[in-house]
């Protein structure tokens, strides 16, 4: 599944070599913290986070239901998280 949302955010971030990405498993969640750098940010969430939507619609979709969840965030280098996943 981070193959798919590795694949998503490289086609709208600009600065590829510099996103990361951290994952965090829990209990019955998967969290994918994405890290970009600040003029990466608008292109990947999108206007009005549309990006960003449409990408946890795809990984939900693609999910097992007998899988854990996917929670993706996504956050600015060195700053605060800019668009979570609200879903919780």
């Amino acid at each position: 599944m981070l193959d798919l949302i590795k694949y998503v955010v490289g086609q709208f971030a600009e600065d590829k070599e510099n996103v990361e990405y951290v994952v965090n498993e829990k209990d019955r969640v998967i969290e994918v913290t994405v890290v970009l750098s600040p003029s990466d940010m608008g292109k990947v969430i999108g206007k009005q986070g549309k990006i960003a939507k449409a990408l946890r619609t795809i990984v939900r979709a693609a999910t097992p239901a007998s899988s854990k969840r996917y929670v993706i965030e996504i956050r600015e280098r060195d700053g605060e998280a800019v668009d979570c996943d609200s879903e919780n």
